[in-house]
């Protein structure tokens, strides 16, 4: 399998084509933490996620999984707006999400953040963290999101476009 990852999903593929019951699964591919020369470097790193994501998704569909996995894509950090010395941005506050899979409800949930109005330099979040994993938690795989995240009242969001009782797996990838 191409790209970035592309040997762990190649293996998670395989997991969920054998019903092991893992309903959770999560990669980490790394290189995104650029203080210096951040332009290329990332186009690169981008070019071989979608690679790898895109071979991922074909595995699915050839072993009828597509629609009942859902991929979830992160980063531990944000990046700064502004360029550093060295072309490249330092850890900030904000960070995008992506959801991928045919349970996903397509569109972008939340607004563009300001690239102006900043705080201490950061981008300001707009949906908090745990929106999004109470919100996969109970309407991806049916799992009381009070007990893991420890808290409720958090917005649900409109992601998953047909919310069940269990869905088949998540794979997480984390970018750092």
């Amino acid at each position: 399998m191409p790209g970035a990852g592309g040997q762990g999903l190649q293996t998670i593929a395989k997991i969920i084509q054998g019903d092991l019951g893992t309903r959770i699964f999560h990669i980490t591919i790394g290189g995104f933490d650029t203080h210096a020369s951040q332009a290329e470097t990332h186009k690169e790193l981008w070019t071989r996620v979608a690679a790898g994501l895109d071979a991922f998704m074909k595995d699915l569909e050839g072993i009828g999984r597509a629609d009942d996995t859902m991929i979830m894509t992160f980063s531990e950090f944000g990046r700064r707006v502004a360029e550093n010395a060295s072309a490249g941005t330092d850890h900030g506050a904000a960070a995008p999400v992506m959801l991928l899979g045919g349970g996903v409800a397509a569109g972008t949930v939340g607004q563009q953040p300001s690239l102006e109005d900043l705080q201490d330099g950061d981008l300001k979040f707009g949906i908090d963290f745990r929106s999004v994993y109470g919100t996969l938690l109970e309407d991806w795989l049916g799992t009381p999101a009070a007990e893991i995240i420890g808290t409720t009242g958090f917005e649900k969001l409109p992601v998953v476009a047909a919310p069940v009782e269990a869905a088949s797996a998540m794979t997480t990838l984390a970018a750092d």
